[in-house]
């Protein structure tokens, strides 16, 4: 009787917790703002595009390329001589033979040393994986022992990182935009399509600071006397497309603009100088940062340890690595279709985690930082479309907007603070952000704010301006928001379906979610 009795209340118990999972999801709120998304899709910014191939191909594990064992290059693991000529030399054989597998077996790898030169380990070229053995205990670490120097002492952001992964070449001016062309669409019209081809990567860039135009975009917020920036150069954007055909003078893109584009502000064609297909897997960077961090105390505090950069990089990747003992994790700039997934912060807090700074279609997604970076995952300079998707940081940190005119940036099922004072920027170069800033699904862990302001007056907090974000499904203990700072909102302390804005837009383009997305959900 005791078994059976023990076993009908272990079925009860099922039946009771199945009961309550399915009236959990249930109560959710399913969104108004993206059910009217599906009618109008100037409601919200397109996410969808982000990341490797605008996230329609999976990350590949490349094993067709050659093996370049930085171990025949002469580097040694576990020992006390310095590898960073190794290391460069693994590299510079990859990038001369076309692509390439730099390969660290496990172990720990001396790189800046003392008595190593000074200078970044620097690659040029795309079709290269940077692959170690893993990034835990018993992977490969990449120690960094000492700092580079700045370029200058004064301005304490300038030391370079360790790693530059990059392109050689530079860019050239094509011409300009003819015809106005509106957010969503594929096509613009050019003066000319001189050496452009099906599969070019090109940008677009405009600096205007025509009155109309900055109003336009800053809506009901004023700027300040301060932010010469703004005022004196104007509207920044500088966006980087794929070309998927050309007919006449029309370009047609492989994914849509957007900004609204009118010829009359002079909008630039580029040509890209870029790298393609580098992938950085399982490798442990490790700096030497053991002082407590302070904001702009010095060049050590705010760069000193600054590991990685993926720069002038299209249809790339960054997976499974960690960054420990850091002033800077890694940063990606004037780059596109960059994704960075499962990567760790941790160690002894410094200044920046992982920041899309300038890029475009960037995903930073399921990434983890233990350090408590003074800025944590987030975007600065004219980035446009960053996903922060289902990353945590600690309730003593926030996002990083640092300024410089980033756009459309996705804060989507993310955990960890909200305040005020971590977000960044210098007074010339603000607001924090401009248009196109959105919470979904955002989990706040600090203490509740009564009324928190994104735009507060100047004489309250100077260096925190955010223009007209969207908050939907914001959770916390208590928190509030002045709403008349606000584009949209909807459901403040409640989450919503559908749980992901990302991958809900990644499945009404693509009518279905890629495979790649259901296993890592």
């Amino acid at each position: 009787m005791y078994n059976y009795n023990k076993k009908c209340i272990q079925k009860l118990s099922i039946i009771i917790l199945n009961l309550l999972a399915i009236t959990s999801v249930s109560a959710q709120k399913d969104s108004k703002i993206f059910e009217d998304y599906k009618k109008d899709r100037s409601i919200l910014p397109d996410f969808s595009y982000v990341g490797y191939h605008n996230g329609e191909k999976e990350i590949p594990n490349v094993t067709d390329y050659k093996i370049f064992d930085v171990t025949t290059f002469g580097a040694i693991p576990n020992d006390s001589i310095s590898d960073k000529v190794a290391i460069q030399n693994a590299i510079n054989a990859a990038n001369k033979n076309g692509s390439g597998i730099v390969f660290f077996p496990k172990g720990r790898f001396l790189i800046n040393e003392d008595g190593d030169a000074t200078n970044s380990i620097l690659s040029k070229k795309g079709h290269l994986i940077f692959r170690g053995s893993g990034s835990g205990a018993n992977g490969t670490e990449l120690f960094m022992k000492n700092m580079l120097p700045p370029a200058d002492s004064l301005k304490m952001w300038t030391v370079p990182p360790l790693f530059i992964f990059s392109s050689g070449g530079a860019d050239k001016k094509i011409g300009t935009v003819t015809a106005a062309a509106s957010i969503g669409e594929f096509n613009i019209e050019v003066n000319t399509v001189e050496g452009l081809e099906p599969g070019s990567w090109i940008f677009l860039k405009v600096l205007n600071n025509d009155k109309d135009l900055i109003a336009a975009e800053l809506k009901n917020n004023v700027v300040e006397p301060t932010w010469t920036n703004l005022i004196n150069k104007g509207i920044d954007v500088k966006v980087f497309f794929q070309i998927k055909s050309i007919k006449d003078n029309t370009l047609t893109l492989e994914a849509p603009i957007s900004y609204n584009i009118n010829p009359k502000h002079n909008w630039e064609v580029y040509k890209f100088a870029n790298s393609e297909e580098v992938g950085i897997e399982d490798i442990a960077f490790v700096g030497n940062w053991k002082e407590k961090f302070v904001h702009h105390r010095s060049w050590k505090d705010d760069s000193g340890y600054t590991m990685l950069r993926i720069s002038r990089s299209t249809n790339s990747w960054m997976k499974n690595c960690r960054f420990t003992d850091c002033s800077v994790a890694a940063t990606v700039t004037q780059s596109a279709n960059i994704t960075i997934f499962n990567c760790k912060v941790d160690g002894n807090g410094g200044h920046e985690a992982i920041t899309s700074n300038g890029a475009t279609n960037v995903l930073i997604a399921k990434c983890v930082d233990e350090a408590s970076q003074w800025h944590s995952f987030g975007t600065a300079g004219t980035s446009m479309n960053t996903v922060i998707w289902k990353c945590i940081y600690p309730a003593t940190t926030c996002f990083e907007s640092h300024s410089s005119q980033p756009r459309n940036t996705l804060l989507d099922g993310v955990e960890g603070g909200l305040m005020k004072d971590h977000a960044g920027g210098a007074l010339e170069n603000m607001p924090n952000h401009m248009q196109g800033l959105v919470l979904w699904n955002y989990k706040q862990t600090n203490e509740s704010v009564k009324d928190f302001e994104f735009w507060p007056p100047s004489e309250v907090y100077e260096w925190f301006k955010m223009s007209n974000p969207t908050i939907v499904g914001f959770t916390s203990k208590d928190t509030t928001f002045k709403t008349e700072q606000l584009g949209q909102s909807e459901s403040i302390g409640k989450e919503v379906e559908p749980a992901s804005l990302y991958t809900a837009q990644l499945k009404l383009r693509l009518k279905k979610l890629p495979k790649w997305i259901k296993e890592i959900q």
